[in-house]
């Protein structure tokens, strides 16, 4: 292969990887595979010169801009790092700063946590905006989800902060948040976020700021800019910023020495096995501001910093076999069987694959030794095949064509990576799978019956569906195995409880694809019962808080399923709730009209202002349209929502305006409460 073939390929390759990083949140590879190809394809550009591009991956950040918030552009320009992956490469980042500063010199090293860039800007002491890295030079304004984010103050302590700073900083979800989550996503028919990185940058972008605050995210700030900021130091900085109730981690150490900085390495990567958060290196920066500016920065990156990457634990092992599951949705899934290997302190057997598309990304194959990883130190994963050891005439890994449980065709949806069963009345994973999820303790709380009793009462013939539960014979159950009198009393007492569970948690019970729990509670309240849900048109269901496209289409194509008519018809007979209970409301002084929110606000949450909508008699709307009376506009409001709200002749209206319509004694005080809360939270997170 040429020079010029061969920068084509990693070009190629880069761009892809690029793509599935930061466009789908899919990771192909590891970041250390990432970083040496992109290594290799910058060394060649510079042997090479001829073959320069400009839209060549070694030329750009990573992006992770999108069209759906504001973009702003950074005050100062917010760079990556250097990373490198061996101390011989960190030494001679140490000797070549030791050598232009002319003498000893002191580092701060830190933890690299993995998560997602953010910059936060404080003025007069009161967070005023939060900017993603986008491309470094523009970034997404998310200031009100980020306001969700309880590890980050509104309002600062003290009053020695200066009028205007930014301080970066990490975005990240912790472990076990990230579990529950993509347990909730499979759930539902999502494919699970690969990490917590992933699901960090995935959840920064949502929309709704309410249900980026039930995803619980949290915050690690590490570096103080601004101009004429009163310190000497980057660790001075950073101890002030803890006395005004910012979050800065206890992990960070002063090295006056190399050996001070190889232990602490060391000790970062024995201490983040134990941490509940996911960090993948430790940062080693200048401690002195001045020598930081003499130092100065390349296009990319300061040159008096740089991250020291983890090698990310993995395990070499043979690939024995691979078997395709089946979830309720129908989602087939392939697994790896793997030879037994330890990994990260366990025992690693299986493995998962993913989607046929990674499957031949890898080109992974029966009897291949594979490189096996912990995904997020959570989720084994294979990342790579030992080409070298590859058996003499294997074979590619083709990906089923047929359900392995009912052998009906498989199907892939436009758009999506993942091949589906349509045989949602007759496979039986995919009927124990509903009822499964129907009975759950989020959904309808069935007490008495789970995956075991449940998939025996199918085999036995008692249950081919969940309306079926309704149905079922105190007697016949006792009958069973493992069962007994006791067990049927128990199970058909709770049945008769279920008939009281909300229509929010019925909807979601249901199993609709898509449909997670906040969303089911979203389209409950916005349309009040479930014949009003079924007989929206497109355009109606989008207006619900949360609901795109995709999710109204999979609304619509599941009431256009006679069966699932005809279980909803049995489910009612049966006594469940399908409408929304009767609230008592403050005042109806809003008279139904309906608000569309959009932008930042002085005195209200984005979620304060719904909540005050709905108490008054109003309806939220997700997206502006003819339906819409007020588009309630605050700061960065989107464009496209200001351009549409004019061309529909949608009245657009203030904050100042909003409580105007609502009189003064309905938000009189709130201003107060928030900064009091906010307050409240600084206190607790000074803390950490």
């Amino acid at each position: 292969m040429s020079p010029r073939e061969k920068i084509e390929e990693l070009r190629k390759k880069l761009n892809e990887y690029n793509r599935l990083y930061y466009v789908e949140n899919t990771p192909a590879i590891s970041d250390m595979q990432f970083d040496m190809m992109l290594k290799e394809l910058q060394q060649l550009e510079t042997a090479y010169p001829q073959y320069a591009d400009p839209n060549s991956p070694t030329q750009r950040v990573g992006s992770d801009l999108t069209n759906r918030f504001e973009a702003v552009r950074h005050r100062y320009p917010m760079m990556s790092l250097s990373n490198t992956y061996s101390l011989d490469e960190l030494r001679e980042f140490y000797d070549r700063v030791v050598n232009e500063a002319g003498g000893e010199v002191e580092f701060v090293c830190e933890l690299k946590f993995d998560g997602t860039a953010i910059s936060l800007i404080y003025e007069n002491g009161r967070l005023v905006q939060a900017v993603t890295r986008g491309d470094g030079t523009m970034g997404d304004d998310v200031t009100a989800n980020v306001r969700t984010i309880r590890s980050v103050p509104l309002v600062l302590e003290g009053d020695d902060w200066p009028p205007y700073f930014e301080i970066r900083g990490e975005i990240y979800m912790p472990y076990e948040v990230f579990r529950k989550l993509n347990a909730e996503r499979e759930e539902i028919g999502e494919a699970p976020f690969a990490n917590p990185r992933n699901a960090a940058a995935g959840t920064l972008k949502l929309q709704n700021s309410s249900v980026v605050a039930t995803r619980r995210l949290e915050c690690f700030l590490y570096n103080v800019v601004g101009e004429e900021l009163p310190f000497r130091s980057h660790w001075e900085s950073l101890e002030k910023a803890r006395s005004w109730g910012l979050r800065v981690s206890d992990k960070m150490r002063l090295c006056h020495t190399w050996d001070d900085i190889v232990r602490y390495i060391e000790g970062a990567d024995e201490l983040r096995k134990g941490l509940p958060y996911a960090t993948d290196g430790a940062v080693v920066k200048v401690n002195r501001l001045d020598l930081q500016r003499e130092l100065g920065s390349t296009a990319k990156a300061p040159r008096w910093a740089v991250a020291y990457k983890f090698k990310a634990e993995e395990a070499l092992t043979e690939l024995l076999s691979v078997e395709f599951s089946v979830g309720r949705t129908g989602a087939v899934t392939p697994v790896a069987n793997l030879a037994p290997v330890q990994l990260a302190g366990t025992t690693v057997k299986r493995a998962s694959l993913h989607n046929a598309d990674q499957i031949a990304l890898l080109d992974v194959r029966i009897g291949d030794k594979v490189y096996v990883e912990k995904g997020g130190e959570i989720i084994p994963k294979i990342t790579g095949v030992d080409l070298s050891s590859r058996p003499v005439g294997s074979i590619p890994l083709e990906f089923i064509s047929n359900c392995p449980k009912c052998g009906a065709k498989l199907e892939r949806y436009e758009g999506e990576a993942a091949w589906y069963c349509p045989n949602t009345s007759g496979c039986p994973p995919q009927i124990v799978g509903r009822i499964v999820h129907f009975i759950s303790r989020k959904a309808m709380n069935i007490e008495g019956i789970g995956e075991e009793t449940a998939t025996l009462l199918y085999e036995n013939g008692m249950i081919r569906d969940i309306a079926d539960l309704y149905d079922l014979d105190p007697v016949r159950i006792a009958s069973l195995p493992r069962l007994g009198d006791k067990s049927a009393s128990n199970i058909m007492e709770s049945l008769a409880a279920s008939r009281n569970v909300p229509f929010s948690r019925v909807l979601y019970a249901l199993g609709i694809r898509f449909v997670g729990e906040t969303t089911a509670r979203n389209i409950a309240e916005h349309f009040g019962s479930l014949d009003a849900l079924m007989n929206a048109s497109a355009e109606e269901l989008v207006q619900a808080d949360e609901v795109g496209d995709k999710i109204a289409a999979s609304l619509r194509e599941y009431f256009a399923d006679p069966e699932n008519v005809r279980i909803i018809d049995r489910l009612r007979r049966a006594g469940l709730q399908f409408a929304v209970q009767e609230r008592k409301r403050g005042t109806d002084v809003l008279g139904g009209a309906s608000f569309v929110i959009s932008g930042t606000f002085r005195r209200h949450s984005r979620d304060e202002l719904k909540a005050l909508i709905d108490e008054y008699g109003g309806r939220n709307l997700a997206a502006v349209s003819s339906n819409t009376d007020y588009l309630l506009e605050g700061a960065n409001a989107g464009p496209a929502k200001l351009a549409k709200a004019d061309k529909l002749g949608v009245k657009r209206i203030s904050e100042d305006d909003f409580e105007a319509m609502l009189g003064a004694d309905a938000v009189h005080g709130s201003g107060e409460a928030d900064e009091n809360i906010a307050v409240s939270n600084v206190r607790q997170q000074s803390l950490f």
